[in-house]
């Protein structure tokens, strides 16, 4: 497809930059990033450009990043939003929900945490003209679960869920949480954010299957969880540092 069209406001314009140059590092070929310095130049960017995807910090003058998101969402349903902000609010964080962001990162966020959201993103955007909407079952908590149990409980989900799609958004409601609240349990206890956890998880599903010659890159990608091959090899080659191919030749070769 075309490279991906990302909107990136903030009003630092070292901040901004900083999030262009990572973003630009792991996606040169991909991507084609524009830069604002508030909310309000968000918005015509966005509309300017046909962005597919708002990387948006909170504070800014004039029109914030909120409210900026919640524009964005009502002329574009599909509009993959992130959050990277410096406020760790609870009133802000439901706001966040309120325009169903894909992620609420915290600054400074690691490049990892920042590339594997933007993955998920694209995603979203090859997906966007299927009109598949997820459907997920789960057992709503009760009352808020232990550290112990939540990791046990979230563990048996994903092993059962992984080959799905599975949103943010999904995981959360299964258990009866917020997303940014389940956000920030999940990396407290996992030690990592979702969308990377899921990942490789899916990784190490792949790397077993890679073993057997007999299965084909193709199947082995919608056996892991992947939503097509081309996804799948990106993603591999960037967390394993080699094509699932080559990867295959040495492990069978071992």
């Amino acid at each position: 497809m075309d490279k991906y069209r990302i909107l990136v406001a903030d009003d630092e314009p070292i901040e901004r930059q900083v999030v262009n140059k990572k973003i630009m590092s792991f996606f040169p070929e991909q991507v084609e990033v524009y830069l604002a310095e508030n909310g309000l130049k968000a918005v015509q960017l966005y509309e300017e450009k046909s962005c597919q995807i708002a990387v948006l910090d909170i504070a800014m003058p004039g029109m914030n990043g909120l409210e900026a998101a919640s524009v964005i969402r009502d002329r574009h349903p599909d509009a993959g939003i992130i959050f990277l902000t410096a406020f760790d609010e609870f009133s802000y964080a439901k706001k966040a929900i309120e325009v169903r962001a894909l992620d609420y990162l915290l600054k400074p966020c690691s490049g990892e945490e920042l590339i594997n959201v933007l993955e998920e993103a694209f995603g979203h955007c090859d997906k966007k003209h299927e009109n598949v909407s997820p459907s997920v079952e789960g057992e709503p908590a009760d009352a808020l679960l232990e550290n112990n149990a939540f990791v046990k409980k979230v563990g048996e989900f994903i092993d059962s869920r992984f080959r799905d799609d599975i949103a943010l958004q999904d995981i959360a409601s299964a258990f009866g949480y917020s997303e940014v609240y389940f956000c920030k349990l999940f990396k407290q206890n996992f030690g990592k954010n979702f969308i990377t956890y899921l990942n490789e998880y899916r990784l190490n599903k792949a790397k077993l299957l890679l073993a057997d010659p007999m299965i084909n890159i193709k199947d082995i990608s919608n056996k892991a969880g992947f939503r097509d091959a081309n996804y799948f090899t990106r993603v591999f080659k960037r967390m394993v540092g080699m094509t699932p191919s080559e990867y295959r030749s040495g492990a069978v070769g071992k």
